[in-house]
């Protein structure tokens, strides 16, 4: 079965982990709630490879301070992920993120949806 991605690349604070560990903690669980097949927060540990010119730190231009976290979430499909994001979005739990700083930098945060070119 062919599946779709959505993935993240965001800078956070080394301080704001935990903030952040916790606000993924209940995005995941609402993503998963809607039927979001696997829901991935990834932080960064080995990011300046020698061979490669562009890092993930050089993407999103990160201070000393900070560290990149990497995330996806599963979906049966691109169709499959509008309807689960459609419904994330009108969930009400999702206005107590509306008035609350974010833990991390969203002007650097770059996202994308993929479609699965191989699935091992």
């Amino acid at each position: 079965m062919a599946k779709y991605i959505d993935g993240f690349v965001l800078p956070v604070q080394k301080k704001n982990m935990d903030a952040y560990r916790k606000m993924a903690v209940k995005g995941g669980k609402l993503w998963k709630k809607y039927g979001a097949l696997e829901y991935f927060e990834c932080v960064g540990d080995d990011l300046k490879p020698k061979w490669l010119p562009i890092t993930f730190p050089s993407l999103v231009k990160t201070k000393p301070s900070e560290t990149v976290v990497f995330s996806f979430i599963v979906f049966k499909s691109k169709k499959h992920r509008d309807s689960v994001n459609k419904k994330v979005m009108s969930d009400p739990s999702m206005n107590e993120f509306k008035d609350t700083a974010m833990p991390f930098d969203m002007q650097r945060m770059t996202y994308g949806g993929f479609k699965v070119l191989v699935e091992a």
